[in-house]
């Protein structure tokens, strides 16, 4: 990092000029321990799982659109297609706990953890050994990706009512309001909000989460995708590859892998800010710098895949451009 942040300052402009290139380029070399990193091949990893918690009216989509939407992503014809082709990154998808079975596809790794979680209204969304499982499961994605050549990896998720769990593991790692971080999903009314929080509330009060055991807080009002999502931070910063985050769901997959490994949170890149309410306050209980705020709300992946091409312009301002010397360009500091 000081030799990237001492090339930085010889190059071909004021200093801090590029702002958040400069910064996010420095924090990159820390990460692959490289004083010029290159950004080679990407990969977003969409992980995926349904709730039981839509029992209670918390989404305005029915269960039945996550299997939909994970044969539209395998089919190439979601948001998160469209924008990782754009920026040049493989999209896979996970299956660590959707309800239906999925066509086969190369880009398809199943690992079901169950069909779908427990409603975590009534008592724990999985059990212990599950939560584990389903981090393992993004570890061995994580893995898999790097093996492959992946030099980034970026977070994306589908799962129809998981702002429910992100917003319950939201109030208790942050320790506020249940109120506080809860939104409208994919489209709630003022009611169907009031139902989400109340469902929240009666998790929190049945299940008592441990807010010191993120493992218990996971396993008691979490979703496999969120655990999976934990997971594959793990699995990168295990590596020392860098792992662009997307929106509300993956940040509360960040909080997990955060609260059992603190010093994972250095490899994390943030990219917006969700228009959900709770998403600012884990990204500053993070200590996390998103990029933009352009009231993204779609998930998969779809901020973390616009990011990649930041994090790519970064490292290449670093490595490709001139110095002063260089250039024969006088410097005028």
């Amino acid at each position: 990092m000081a030799a990237a942040r001492a090339r930085q300052a010889q190059l071909t402009k004021p200093p801090g000029s590029l702002g958040v290139l400069e910064e996010i380029s420095i924090r990159l070399a820390g990460i692959c321990a490289d004083p010029r990193p290159r950004i080679g091949a990407k990969s977003v990893i969409v992980c995926a799982g349904d709730h039981g918690v839509v029992a209670q009216g918390v989404s305005a989509y029915p269960q039945e659109v996550t299997g939909q939407m994970v044969a539209n992503i395998l089919a190439g014809g979601a948001a998160i297609n469209v924008l990782a082709r754009h920026v040049g990154a493989r999209v896979v998808v996970l299956d660590v706990g959707v309800v239906s079975d999925v066509s086969p596809s190369p880009t398809l790794v199943v690992r079901k953890v169950g069909r779908g979680t427990a409603d975590l209204s009534i008592g724990p969304a999985m059990d212990r050994d599950q939560a584990i499982a389903s981090i393992a499961a993004g570890i061995e994605v994580a893995g898999c990706e790097v093996d492959r050549g992946a030099s980034v990896l970026a977070t994306g998720e589908m799962g129809i009512g998981n702002t429910t769990p992100s917003s319950a593991i939201a109030a208790v790692l942050c320790r506020c309001p249940v109120a506080s971080v809860t939104g409208t999903g994919t489209g709630l009314d003022g009611e169907g909000r009031a139902r989400k929080v109340a469902a929240i509330e009666r998790g929190l009060t049945v299940n008592r989460p441990d807010a010191s055991d993120p493992i218990d807080v996971l396993a008691k009002v979490g979703g496999f995708e969120i655990g999976a999502i934990a997971g594959v931070i793990l699995g990168a910063a295990a590596r020392r590859v860098p792992v662009v985050v997307d929106g509300f769901i993956s940040t509360a997959g960040a909080l997990v892998a955060a609260a059992l490994a603190p010093e994972a949170s250095a490899y994390v890149i943030a990219t917006h800010v969700s228009v959900e309410p709770g998403h600012r306050t884990m990204l500053d209980r993070l200590g996390l710098t998103p990029f933009f705020d352009v009231d993204f709300r779609l998930g998969e992946g779809t901020g973390a895949a616009l990011a990649l091409g930041f994090v790519e312009a970064a490292c290449k301002i670093l490595d490709e451009m001139a110095t002063f010397e260089g250039a024969g360009v006088a410097d005028g500091r």
